[in-house]
C-alpha cells in the first residue's frame, strides 16, 4: 500500500503501457499496432468507446486502450495442447488473471457430457452441436443468445435477425448491467435512450458534472475533453464518493504540460456524495433553482415540456435534512454547486455506472434530466445528457436491435425486410436469463463475447444456473472464468479480434461500431489472424443459422458471411439512420446518427414534449454498524478482464481482495488498516453471501461507505436486488458488514 495519487497518466502511464505491450507483442508488434487504434484507417479500440475527434493525434490511445490491444494482439497462444494439459476443474481453480493471461485461442474446443476436458472439434461439427441442441428444445424461448459490447454492428445485426428468425427475444446484453438506466430514463423522459451531446458539445460547455464516473480509469481519453473543455473556460464539477486521481489533475502524456509542468486540474468543486445519493442531490438543486428568480427558462419550459407544475409541487416540497441524510453534504457545498449552475448558460452533465447501478437509478436519472430541462439545457450546443458508455460498440449493438425488448416499429421493419414474421413477445433480460436457467426453464446459452459468469451479480447463483443448461457456447478470443462454469456440454469458439485482419470471399472486410456519442465509422484490423482456424464473428452467425434453419431460411446467411456491405445494406433499410450506410461510413471520420431533441428540439415520447417527472426521493437506508458497499474496477482493468494486479491511482499494489473504508468507520468496527475481514451482504433471503479474506485499506471514501472490485465482490450483490423499471443489478448500493477473518 501506498499513498493514493493526486494525478492521472503523465511518464508513468506512458511507461506502464509500452511495458505490457512489449511483454505482449513484443516491440516491432507493438509499434505496428498502437499507431493504427482509432485512426481512420486503423481499427476502433476494443476498450472503452469514448469518441474521437475529427483531428486525430498519432498516438490515439489510453494507457488502458493500449493494455486492450496489447491483450488481443499478444504472440501468446492457447492451443490443444495447453486444453490435454488442464481440465476444467484445474482451469476452474485459477484467477480471471492467470486464464487471460495464457494468450488467444486457436481452435474450436468441445467439452463433452462427462468429460474432464476440452478436446478439438471441427467447425462444422460444432455447428452442427448447437443446431442439433436448438432443433430439440421444445420452444425457441428456451435459448438465450447473450452478445457482449464488443461485437460489430455487422455481427450484432446478423446475430439477432438469427435469434428471432429462430423465434426468440431473448437477447440479453452486458447493457443490461450497465447502462439500461439511463436508457429506461431518457426514453421515457426525452423520447431517445442516448445521449444527447456530441464530443465538441463538451468543449461549449460553461458547466461540466462529472456523477458517478471516473474517467481516470474507465474512460481515461475523456480526461483529454476535459482539458480542453477547462481551456475554452468550462467549470467542472465531480460527485463521487471516492477522490479519483483522474479528476483532481491530468498529465496530459501528449503535451509538454502534462509530461513536464504539472498538468491541468480538472475539479472546481469536489461533492464528495454518500452511496445512492445522487437524486437527492439533484432534486435539492431542483429546488433551489424553481426558488431563485430568473433561474428558470420559462419559454423553453412552456413549449418544449409536460409535466411541470406536477414536478414543480414534489420539488418545493424537498426537506433540506433529508438531503443532507441521503447525499452527506453540507448545505453550502450544495449552494456552491448551484452557484456554479446559475452561472452556466450551457451544462452538460455525465455519468456512467455510479448512477445506473441503484435500486432507485431510473428515478435518479430522471432527476437529472429535470435539472437540465429547467434551465432549456436539451437541444442546445454546449449542453445535454452524457451517459458515458463503458464498452466499444456496447451502444451500437443496442441500436442494431441487439435488445429483448424491440419496439414494434423495428420488428416490422425487419418483417418487411426478410419476409419473416419476428416473435414479438418480450424475451430474457440478463438476470431473468440466469432465473430462467435456474429454474430449467432455458437450456442453451450462447454468448457473443463477453466474460458472462464474470460479470453477473451474484455469483454463485450464476454458477449454479449455468451448469444446469444443456449446452454452452461462447464465442470468444481468449480465456475466461466463463469456459469453466459449462452446462452439461460446453463449446468454446474462437474468433477474430479488432487487430486482425478479416478476409472473405469478397475480399478484405471492415465492421462498423458506434461510440458513446452516436458516431458510427468503420474498424480495419490489419495484423494476420492468431490462428488460421479464427472465423469472424459475422462468419460464425451466418454458420450457425444456416446449420440451425436450414433450407427453411430465405435470408441470404453465405452471401452475407462473404460480402459485409451486403449486412449494411439490409441494416439501411430497416434502421432509421443508417440509410446509404455504405457510403457515409466510407467517410474519414463517419457519420452521427440522428438525435430529435439534440438536433431539432423534437421529442419523440407519449406526450410528444420532454417530461418532467416527480418521483419521491430514495437512497438506501443503512443500519447502524454496516456499510454501503459498492463494487468498482481497479486502474489494471477494463470490466472482468484483469491487466495486473496494481491499482496505481488508489495507491494498491499486488492484490485485488482489498476493501476501501475510511478510517473512522473502520475504527468504529474495529478494523486496523492491513487487517483481514469477511464481507458479508444482508439481503433477508436466507442466502449466505460472503466474500472472505479481504485486506481493509483505510481510504478517504465518503462516510458510511465501502468500495471494493468486481468480480471479486460479485458473489455479494443479490440477483434481486434490481433496479426498478431497468432490472440493473444494484452493484453500487450493498449492505455489508465486515468481520474479522483469518483468511490472508
Amino acid at each position: 500500500m501506498g499513498a493514493p495519487a493526486q494525478a492521472a497518466a503523465g511518464l508513468p502511464a506512458v511507461g506502464h503501457s509500452l511495458r505490457m505491450a512489449r511483454q505482449q507483442m513484443g516491440v516491432r508488434r507493438t509499434a505496428l499496432t498502437l499507431l493504427r487504434v482509432n485512426q481512420k484507417d486503423g481499427f476502433d479500440c476494443p476498450g472503452c468507446a469514448w469518441p474521437e475527434g475529427d483531428q486525430r493525434h498519432t498516438a490515439e490511445f489510453c494507457e488502458n486502450g493500449a493494455k486492450a490491444v496489447a491483450e488481443e494482439a499478444t504472440t501468446r497462444r492457447v492451443t490443444r495442447a495447453f486444453f490435454a494439459s488442464h481440465s476444467v476443474a484445474d482451469l476452474a481453480e485459477r484467477s480471471g488473471y492467470w486464464l487471460g493471461q495464457q494468450g488467444r485461442l486457436t481452435e474450436p474446443m468441445y467439452l463433452p457430457e462427462g468429460g474432464e476436458r476440452y478436446e478439438p472439434i471441427g467447425w462444422e461439427a460444432a455447428f452442427d452441436l448447437i443446431a442439433e441442441e436448438l432443433r430439440a428444445l421444445s420452444s425457441p424461448d428456451e435459448a438465450v443468445f447473450y452478445t457482449s459490447g464488443r461485437t460489430g454492428n455487422e455481427a450484432a445485426f446478423l446475430y439477432q435477425l438469427f435469434a428471432r428468425e429462430f423465434g426468440t427475444n431473448n437477447l440479453p446484453d452486458c447493457s443490461n448491467m450497465c447502462h439500461e438506466s439511463s436508457g429506461s430514463a431518457l426514453t421515457e423522459t426525452l423520447g431517445v435512450g442516448k445521449g444527447s451531446v456530441l464530443l465538441e458539445d463538451l468543449y461549449k460547455a460553461d458547466l461540466i458534472i462529472v456523477a458517478g464516473q471516473n474517467p481516470g480509469t474507465n474512460h481515461p481519453r475523456m480526461l483529454s475533453a476535459l482539458e480542453k473543455a477547462k481551456a475554452g473556460g468550462a467549470k467542472i464539477i465531480t460527485v463521487n464518493p471516492l477522490p479519483e486521481a483522474g479528476m483532481e489533475r491530468f498529465k496530459n502524456p501528449q503535451t509538454p504540460k502534462g509530461l513536464a509542468a504539472g498538468g491541468t486540474p480538472l475539479t472546481d468543486l469536489f461533492l464528495q456524495i454518500r452511496l445512492g445519493g445522487d437524486q437527492a442531490l439533484f432534486r435539492a438543486l431542483n429546488r433551489m433553482l424553481l426558488e431563485r428568480e430568473g433561474a428558470l427558462d420559462e419559454q423553453f419550459v412552456a413549449e418544449y415540456t409536460h409535466g411541470f407544475e406536477e414536478f414543480a409541487k414534489a420539488a418545493r416540497a424537498t426537506d433540506r435534512d433529508e438531503t443532507a441524510a441521503a447525499t452527506g453534504l453540507e448545505h453550502a457545498e450544495i449552494e456552491r454547486a448551484l452557484e456554479m449552475v446559475l452561472a452556466s448558460r450551457r451544462t452538460v452533465v455525465c455519468w456512467a455506472m455510479g448512477l445506473t447501478q441503484h435500486k432507485h437509478s431510473v428515478p435518479t436519472i430522471r432527476e437529472v434530466v429535470n435539472f437540465l430541462l429547467l434551465r432549456g439545457n436539451i437541444g442546445r450546443p454546449g449542453a445535454g445528457v452524457c451517459p458515458v458508455r463503458g464498452h466499444s460498440n456496447v451502444q451500437g449493438d443496442r441500436t442494431m436491435g441487439i435488445f429483448e425488448r424491440p419496439a414494434p416499429a423495428f420488428l416490422d421493419a425487419l418483417e418487411q425486410e426478410f419476409g419473416f414474421a419476428p416473435p414479438r413477445e418480450h424475451g430474457l433480460d440478463v438476470v431473468r436469463a440466469i432465473r430462467a436457467m435456474r429454474d430449467g426453464q432455458a437450456k442453451v446459452f450462447v454468448a457473443m463475447g463477453g466474460n458472462f459468469v464474470a460479470a453477473s451479480p451474484d455469483t454463485e447463483v450464476t454458477e449454479d444456473a449455468m451448469r444446469q443448461a444443456r449446452l454452452t457456447v461462447h464465442v470468444s478470443t481468449k480465456l475466461n472464468r466463463s469456459h469453466c462454469v459449462t452446462g452439461a456440454r460446453a463449446l468454446i469458439l474462437p474468433t477474430l479480434g479488432r487487430t486482425e485482419r478479416d478476409t472473405q470471399r469478397g475480399g478484405d472486410q471492415y465492421v462498423t461500431v458506434e461510440d458513446s456519442m452516436g458516431m458510427v465509422h468503420a474498424s480495419r484490423g490489419r495484423l494476420a489472424p492468431a490462428s488460421p482456424q479464427l472465423l469472424s464473428e459475422p462468419a460464425i452467425v451466418a454458420r450457425l443459422a444456416r446449420a440451425t434453419l436450414g433450407a427453411g431460411s430465405a435470408t441470404p446467411w453465405e452471401e452475407f458471411e462473404g460480402d459485409y456491405g451486403l449486412i449494411r445494406d439490409r441494416i439501411s433499410r430497416v434502421i432509421p439512420g443508417f440509410e446509404d450506410f455504405n457510403a457515409r461510413v466510407a467517410r474519414p471520420s463517419g457519420f452521427a446518427l440522428p438525435h430529435a431533441p439534440r438536433d431539432e428540439r423534437r421529442f419523440p415520447t407519449a406526450t410528444g414534449k420532454a417530461n418532467f417527472t416527480a418521483a419521491p426521493v430514495e437512497y438506501p437506508r443503512v443500519p447502524k454498524g454496516r456499510l454501503l458497499l459498492q463494487t468498482l474496477r481497479s486502474h489494471d482493468q477494463y470490466n472482468t478482464t484483469v491487466y495486473g494486479l496494481d491499482d496505481r491511482y488508489r495507491g494498491i499494489k499486488n492484490g485485488r481482495r482489498v476493501v476501501l473504508v475510511r478510517t473512522e468507520d473502520a475504527e468504529t468496527l474495529g478494523l486496523a488498516d492491513g487487517a483481514y475481514a469477511d464481507l458479508r451482504s444482508e439481503w433477508g433471503d436466507g442466502r449466505e453471501r460472503v466474500a472472505r479474506g479481504f485486506r481493509v485499506v483505510h481510504y478517504p471514501t465518503a462516510p458510511g461507505c465501502a468500495a471494493a472490485y468486481y468480480p471479486e465482490t460479485n458473489v455479494l450483490v443479490p440477483l434481486d436486488a434490481t433496479a426498478d423499471v431497468s432490472n440493473t443489478p444494484a452493484s453500487k448500493s450493498v449492505v455489508i458488514s465486515l468481520t474479522p477473518s483469518t483468511a490472508e
